[in-house]
């Protein structure tokens, strides 16, 4: 059995990368500089941020394989330039690309999408094909507010999103729901921001009736689902009050959770309420939570010794390490076949 972690993110970029991040941002600053070019880094570079890092981590921790995204909190779309936001999407699938190409037994990629609030989804839609077509990627991350936590666009089951859909369920990718930097001071990016537009973002999709008009379309809700699964018996309630039919069927065909919650306690609850068949293997690492937890002595984020502790049957197991991933990501089971896995 394969262990398939579907929720990771480049956090230990080499430092070059940043510098053309900041050269972009001083550009917009200042339109006389010149136009920067993403940074010449090396394989050797890339092998160093990355062999003492998530891969070490990744063999450490019993798991074979990561499906791999840019650093969630540095997509940054609430820098609201297209031009910018489009080639910072492109330096970054580029970079995933190559880390790709080095461990392709361990990595696969998971793309960027160059959104700005309140602008069309062409260049979304464009490099989403790029990512899939061209650079081989199984997946992208779709933020529900590109504001940064000001929440300025309409809710995912708007009309607004659909030509994106469209082109997920031609390619047949799943989305991610992640945002990304909270520019607003109320809520903290990984503690509040996260969570809460998980948690929104289940709503909304509860109130609207997208999966009637995108049957094939899948998304993955991460961080354990936000808070969904502790008040499963809200949404159900209110699912009834909107005259709404039952989850299992509304939105739980389409719609799945990953194991990023960071204690025992949530792990049980998540698998207690949520069905086997929309729970995922993640953990996130190295990111939202990188210590060490007091009161266990391992890593908060070692999240597979979490579900090892379930007296999960082999059958469900095998599920969430990693028929579920194949499944919900068809272009990463093809991929793995065509390496004989």
């Amino acid at each position: 059995m394969l262990i398939i972690d579907c929720h990771g993110h480049y956090t230990t970029a080499p430092d070059g990368h940043q510098a053309y991040r900041k050269a972009q941002l001083a550009r917009l600053e200042d339109p006389g500089l010149p136009l920067p070019a993403p940074a010449a880094i090396s394989d050797d570079e890339i092998r160093d941020s990355i062999e003492q890092n998530q891969l070490r981590l990744l063999r450490e921790r019993g798991a074979d394989l990561t499906v791999f995204s840019p650093r969630a909190s540095a997509m940054a779309h609430h820098v609201a330039d297209p031009a910018t936001a489009a080639d910072w999407a492109r330096a970054n699938n580029d970079l995933i690309r190559r880390v790709v190409d080095l461990y392709p037994a361990h990595f696969v990629g998971g793309a960027q999408l160059p959104q700005v609030a309140g602008q069309p989804l062409d260049a979304s839609i464009h490099e989403l094909e790029r990512a899939v077509t061209d650079l081989g990627f199984v997946s992208c991350n779709l933020s529900p507010d590109p504001s940064g936590g000001h929440w300025t666009s309409p809710p995912l089951t708007d009309r607004y999103w659909y030509p994106l859909y469209e082109k997920l369920v031609e390619l047949d990718v799943p989305a991610m729901i992640h945002v990304s930097a909270s520019c607003n001071p109320c809520f903290h990016a990984t503690g509040a921001h996260y969570i809460n537009a998980d948690t929104s973002v289940f709503m909304q999709l509860l109130q609207g009736d997208l999966f009637a008009d995108f049957p094939t379309l899948r998304m993955i809700i991460p961080h354990g689902g936000g808070a969904v699964p502790y008040h499963w018996g809200r949404y159900r309630g209110l699912a009834d009050m909107l005259g709404k039919p039952a989850l299992s069927g509304h939105v739980m065909k389409n719609v799945f959770f990953d194991t990023c919650v960071y204690h025992q306690p949530g792990i049980d609850l998540l698998f207690e309420v949520i069905d086997v068949d929309n729970v995922l293997f993640a953990s996130e690492m190295v990111g939202a939570v990188r210590g060490i937890d007091p009161q266990t002595g391992h890593y908060f984020d070692d999240t597979k010794r979490y579900v090892d502790h379930l007296d999960l049957a082999p059958a469900d197991r095998h599920k969430v390490f990693e028929g579920n991933a194949r499944r919900v990501f068809p272009r990463l089971d093809a991929h793995l076949k065509a390496q004989g896995r």
